[in-house]
């Protein structure tokens, strides 16, 4: 999407009271509170180095065996920064996101990084798609090998500045509601292996237990090896 298609549709959005889209430099930007949010991909590099990136975990529950361009349904993807590591991990990336306003927020940061060398590659990988994740999963021909979904609580991190973007995003929406309709959806979609996120002592999510998991100190990926 172009930036003139992106400025055309955050016009026509209907915005909650106090709540605004606009233009911060080159980059869209939610604003609200005083606050703005705008992904920036360039953030994240980092941790896309490949000595670092084989150490994420989100990687290192996702990975497939013998599968030479694996395809993952990030069925919650929000802002897409867990996408952008599975798609430099070498996965091509569906991403679906309901909510109109983070799906033009999401859009706009795939197009800056289209721009920039080092992530040009990898954001080529991804595809973003503004629906219902449990319609797309339903829909969908062939059986993605990873089903990614991180339905965790925002507001349980510590962390100052996620907390800040999350405060921000709960302007506009709310965690999921029905966990069992997700996980349902995800599972029927045939995949290898369903990712979960979740927070480290949280329950597994609608009741599935996984394979197995990889844990951290807040937050661990339980694992659903399907095939």
């Amino acid at each position: 999407m172009e930036r003139e298609q992106i400025e055309r549709r955050a016009r026509e959005l209907t915005l909650p009271e106090g709540v605004e889209l606009r233009f911060i430099d080159d980059g869209l930007a939610l604003c609200a509170d005083g606050m703005s949010l705008c992904e920036d991909f360039r953030e994240l590099l980092p941790r896309l180095r490949h000595d670092r990136l084989g150490r994420e975990m989100l990687v290192r529950a996702a990975r497939v065996r013998g599968v030479e361009a694996p395809h993952a349904v990030d069925a919650t993807a929000g802002l897409g920064e867990d996408s952008l590591l599975l798609a430099a991990a070498g996965f091509s990336v569906t991403l679906c996101e309901n909510d109109p306003v983070i799906a033009l927020l999401l859009a706009d940061a795939l197009r800056r990084a289209g721009n920039e060398p080092q992530l040009a590659g990898i954001v080529s990988r991804m595809r973003l798609v503004e629906a219902d994740s449990v319609e797309v999963l339903a829909g969908m021909d062939d059986a993605p090998d990873v089903v990614y979904l991180d339905p965790m609580f925002p507001g349980r991190t510590k962390s100052a500045a996620v907390k800040k973007k999350f405060q921000l995003l709960h302007h506009l929406e709310a965690p999921c509601a029905d966990e069992d309709a997700l996980m349902d959806a995800a599972l029927a979609a045939g995949p290898r292996r369903v990712v979960v996120k979740r927070p480290v002592k949280a329950p597994v999510l609608a009741g599935v237990r996984p394979s197995h998991s990889v844990a951290g100190k807040a937050v661990r990926f339980d694992v659903i090896v399907r095939r």
